[in-house]
């Protein structure tokens, strides 16, 4: 795969955090987001069908409460977004 798409998926990952209020960057920072995580929300984002769909809906959805329910990566956006509640 070429490194452009690659950072599309980087892109949709980081703007679905921003979206759902969930720091992917303090979440690696305490340990709870390691590389290996953060390359598998990668992955699973690469391998979604919906993904060509996402910027739209981020576009609509800049706060939204939790990823819509074809990502991927929902569950884990929501434990990480759990995670920091605590923490705070």
């Amino acid at each position: 795969m070429h490194l452009g798409q690659i950072m599309t998926h980087v892109r949709l990952i980081l703007r679905m955090g921003q979206a759902t209020g969930t720091d992917l960057v303090a979440a690696h920072k305490v340990g709870r987001l390691s590389q290996e995580g953060w390359a598998e929300m990668i992955q699973s984002c690469r391998g979604c069908e919906w993904a060509c769909a996402c910027p739209e809906w981020l576009d609509q959805n800049e706060n939204a409460p939790h990823a819509p329910e074809n990502c991927p990566n929902r569950k884990r956006f929501a434990a990480l977004k759990a995670n920091q509640r605590r923490m705070n």
